[in-house]
């Protein structure tokens, strides 16, 4: 059959096995054809492999022997199904990669002198080198990685609980946690992969020279989550499928129910001294992320709708953080680790004044339907 519907789903493996599923001793016909060399991930194996070229007959002549996976026609739904959590999955390597580069370039951070405090008498050079992680600049690159690795580690924790939810919630609940969790998808996704990659990168220029050198390890945590942008569904392809299914299906019921989740978070802050001023600015950034879904699709064109469908996943996904945010700092009020209270409080209001602003940049082209990427002609490059 054409299309989608025409593609199945095969385990072509290298050495043959029986029904009972032991080794024959039979060579599949599956060769190597090379290596893929590569910027990060240099720990695994990647290759390109040839079937059925007759390199290996089997049984008297050429053609790879493969096993099909489910029904004729159903290869593409089964791949999703491994690739949806495969994708929480890559959101939680990029995690790990941005929470390894963060507390690297924080120790590095805390021992590196450089610099005297500023006064207003200029700097005194009598007086000793302060750590750089004293400095205001440094700070913010600290905070960001912060906000970032650790604003994604609990989206991840969260569809983890959504999971289990699936599974052991009461009917209704379950039904819920599997809708929340197909819309959460796509940004637990490429949340981590694009702004845990940026932690990265903000890493490298914390730890400055040396950064750039194999001595440190964060010139590595960047190469590697590079990947993480492309492989299980490219950051274009997650927004696709968060513009163009996951927002739309049952008639908007996964965002109607995503909203709702964030309102709650909203009206519990909006009762907290120093949260709730960030609580308002959420529930507008909310209202103009919905407003602009709509404006998106007001045409029906879904040529229209989805030319800006990336720069609308990066909104979205900012305000699913700023919620995530604003959540765990209600909880970690109650702390009674100053330091990690405050460190929550903190890495919050970076988030809501440094990140959420960027929401609107973002929205701007989607609820106008800025065509200039769909509409530029490639001769024009």
């Amino acid at each position: 059959m054409p299309g989608t519907r025409g593609i199945s789903l095969f385990i072509v493996p290298k050495k043959l096995v029986d029904t009972e599923g032991q080794f024959t001793g039979e060579r599949n016909d599956v060769a190597l054809a090379g290596l893929n060399h590569k910027c990060g991930w240099r720990g695994t194996t990647n290759t390109l492999l040839n079937f059925g070229e007759g390199r290996y007959p089997v049984r008297g002549g050429a053609g790879a022997i493969g096993y099909l996976v489910g029904q004729p026609g159903e290869g593409l739904r089964c791949m999703f199904h491994m690739m949806n959590e495969a994708r929480i999955g890559v959101g939680l390597a990029a995690t790990m990669l941005g929470v390894a580069g963060y507390e690297a370039s924080l120790a590095y951070a805390r021992q590196r002198p450089q610099g005297r405090p500023i006064t207003e008498g200029g700097k005194d050079a009598s007086r000793p080198q302060v750590p750089i992680v004293q400095h205001a600049d440094v700070k913010r690159m600290l905070l960001a990685q912060k906000a970032y690795a650790e604003g994604a580690l609990a989206l991840a924790l969260y569809c983890a609980r959504l999971v289990d939810e699936q599974h052991t919630g009461a009917p209704e609940a379950a039904a819920e946690a599997a809708l929340l969790l197909e819309v959460l998808t796509p940004i637990a996704k490429s949340f981590p992969s694009q702004w845990c990659l940026e932690a990265n990168s903000l890493a490298i220029q914390v730890l400055g020279g040396y950064g750039y050198t194999r001595d440190f390890p964060v010139e590595q945590y960047w190469r590697d989550n590079r990947l993480n942008m492309i492989h299980e569904g490219t950051h274009g392809i997650q927004a696709l499928d968060l513009l163009g299914r996951k927002v739309v299906m049952q008639g908007g019921a996964g965002l109607k129910l995503l909203a709702t989740r964030i309102t709650d978070t909203l009206q519990r802050a909006g009762q907290v001294d120093g949260l709730a001023e960030l609580a308002s600015e959420l529930g507008g950034a909310l209202q103009r992320l919905g407003a602009a879904t709509k404006a998106a699709w007001a045409t029906g064109v879904p040529e229209e709708a989805l030319a800006n469908a990336t720069p609308y996943l990066q909104a979205f996904g900012h305000v699913v953080i700023a919620w995530i945010w604003l959540d765990v700092a209600l909880t970690a009020r109650a702390s009674a680790d100053a330091a990690r209270r405050q460190g929550a409080l903190a890495a919050c209001r970076y988030f809501f004044a440094y990140e959420l602003p960027l929401v609107d940049a973002w929205l701007r082209v989607v609820a106008t339907r800025e065509p200039v990427c769909r509409e530029m002609d490639e001769a024009w490059f």
